[in-house]
């Protein structure tokens, strides 16, 4: 059974900086891509970045590239997401997937997301 829990989230001024964490269990963790979703109050949740299983091809979508950093551990079944220049736009509950190979943007399966950490750039 999967199971990811995300943390690392908090409230910070506008430039500055956050590492969220992914961290699994309960499955080969190391045999997935895992991506980076957010999702702002009012707004369907959207990708953020991914990356493949082997720690390599990372992904970002155009707000957040050239300044957030996807990264993991297998050892430690852990996949990072540091943020850095964050912008009130930013401002969103953060979750992780496991994400298809074919298609970083696409969750393997769509339901049962996680409880999300909670990121707040103020202005």
């Amino acid at each position: 059974q999967v199971h990811l829990v995300e943390s690392g989230g908090g409230l910070v001024q506008a430039g500055g900086s956050l590492t969220l964490c992914c961290s699994a269990s309960g499955w080969t963790f190391r045999d997935y891509s895992v991506g980076w979703f957010r999702q702002a109050p009012g707004k369907e949740r959207e990708f953020v970045a991914a990356v493949a299983s082997n720690g390599e091809s990372p992904h970002y979508k155009d707000p957040v590239k050239g300044r957030f950093t996807i990264s993991r551990d297998n050892s430690k079944n852990t996949v990072y997401l540091k943020m850095n220049n964050l912008k009130p736009e930013d401002t969103a509950a953060y979750y992780c997937k496991a994400v298809r190979d074919s298609d970083f943007e696409i969750p393997v399966e769509s339901g049962s997301w996680g409880q999300g950490t909670q990121v707040t750039v103020s202005s």
